[in-house]
């Protein structure tokens, strides 16, 4: 991609994509599919997160893997910028008719990110009226702030910390983040046992200095990938794809396993009411007068009020 607003910025990104057969720039499947942009670690590359987009591709979603900011002197901000510029993009390219992706890619997007992407995926958000949702793991603090974008955020988020962590410490990167978020629904779970660069593939880069700073994970790579898609795809399902039961599926994975210590200001438990997927719905005050106030329904959710002999009073 190339982004003229920034003195035609080029943005390699590496995208994967449901398809009926393996191969490069094959034809994609039968979409549309939620679209993920994802941010990688300090000094690492696209090429570290395997164990991120197979199964979010095979699970049916597209994953930008944007390739930006590689130095070990990265501009954070342009980073947060890219991953914004990417989803817009790839927006755009479901409407042109010649591209590979025309018609595929659905209007529910995430933004998603490790270490300094993480970070920067808290600056993306400032930067699209596109995003919808937002998944760090051991996201760092990054300049300008991360800590400080996450006041303006109401998104629904999930912030995967590791307890072992001695690279972006928890109480000085993915707590405050945590704490200033403005979501109505944000989610911490700290895996406990998992390290810094074991959200990722073995990287050199990572585990060098991960070496230089102390504790170990106490399990291993292939526990800790699972305990992270344990709670990301769920969750991406009940956000992006509006599955109902992945909410569900998610609470009962967060709080019915000791690997997780959690911090969550709601939760996901959800009942399907004749079809249509709702959480829990709040309807205050009961009995009602002059005004009401329904909490807990979609942004896309027909409602029709009756009075107490059964009159339709509001649709």
């Amino acid at each position: 991609f190339v982004d003229a607003s920034r003195n035609n910025r080029s943005i390699p990104t590496e995208i994967y994509y449901p398809a009926n057969q393996a191969g490069d720039n094959v034809a994609i499947g039968d979409g549309p599919f939620p679209l993920i942009a994802f941010g990688h670690g300090f000094v690492m590359g696209y090429d570290a997160y395997e164990n991120i987009w197979t199964p979010l591709v095979e699970n049916g979603y597209i994953v930008a893997m944007v390739n930006t900011e590689t130095s070990f002197t990265p501009s954070h901000e342009n980073f947060g910028k890219d991953l914004a510029f990417v989803i817009d993009q790839m927006l755009l390219e479901n409407n042109i008719v010649s591209s590979i992706f025309s018609g595929a890619v659905s209007a529910n997007t995430a933004v998603m990110g490790h270490s300094m992407g993480g970070g920067a995926s808290f600056l993306a958000i400032s930067n699209s009226f596109n995003i919808d949702a937002i998944v760090t793991l051991a996201p760092a603090e990054t300049t300008p702030s991360a800590i400080g974008a996450a006041a303006n955020i109401t998104l629904p988020s999930l912030v995967l910390a590791g307890g072992n962590d001695c690279v972006t410490p928890i109480a000085d990167h993915q707590q405050p983040m945590q704490a200033a978020l403005s979501s109505n629904c944000k989610t911490m779970a700290t895996i406990n046992g998992a390290s810094h660069c074991q959200f990722a593939n073995f990287n050199l880069a990572c585990n060098f200095g991960e070496l230089t700073c102390g504790t170990p994970a106490t399990i291993s790579e292939t526990e800790q990938h699972d305990a992270s898609m344990n709670l990301i795809l769920p969750w991406l399902n009940f956000y992006l794809k509006n599955q109902c039961a992945a909410g569900n599926t998610f609470q009962g994975n967060l709080t019915n396993s000791a690997l997780y210590s959690v911090q969550q200001n709601c939760n996901l438990l959800c009942t399907d009411i004749a079809g249509v997927n709702t959480t829990k719905i709040e309807f205050s005050p009961n009995p009602a007068q002059e005004r009401v106030q329904i909490l807990g329904i979609s942004k896309k959710t027909q409602v029709t009020i009756y009075n107490a002999i059964g009159l339709e009073i509001f649709f």
